[in-house]
């Protein structure tokens, strides 16, 4: 959670829910979690791995998953440089203009 928190102030417009990173929009909506690695056999501590997923909305209102990525780097603001990319390719929108 601690990656998200630092993502939150990134994106401003992103509500936290103690869970996940959501960003929605009347048809979009694109969630942001965080994974810890469970392999403690490594030396090194891995950063988190953030999986970004996108929903559209369908003709009957409800979102729909569609497609996903996860995101493993170790700097911050390149994390939420190239998750802002992602995000803008796959919904065509500004995330800190919503």
């Amino acid at each position: 959670m601690d990656t998200l928190k630092v993502l939150r102030e990134y994106f401003p417009t992103a509500v936290f829910t103690g869970k996940c990173l959501v960003f929605i929009s009347e048809d979009w909506r694109v969630e942001l979690t965080e994974h810890k690695e469970s392999d403690f056999s490594k030396s090194e501590k891995q950063p988190s791995i953030i999986r970004v997923r996108v929903f559209k909305k369908a003709l009957n209102g409800e979102f729909v998953a569609g497609h996903y990525e996860d995101f493993q780097l170790d700097s911050i603001s390149e994390l939420a440089e190239q998750v802002e990319k992602y995000v803008q390719m796959a919904v065509g929108t500004n995330l800190r203009e919503q």
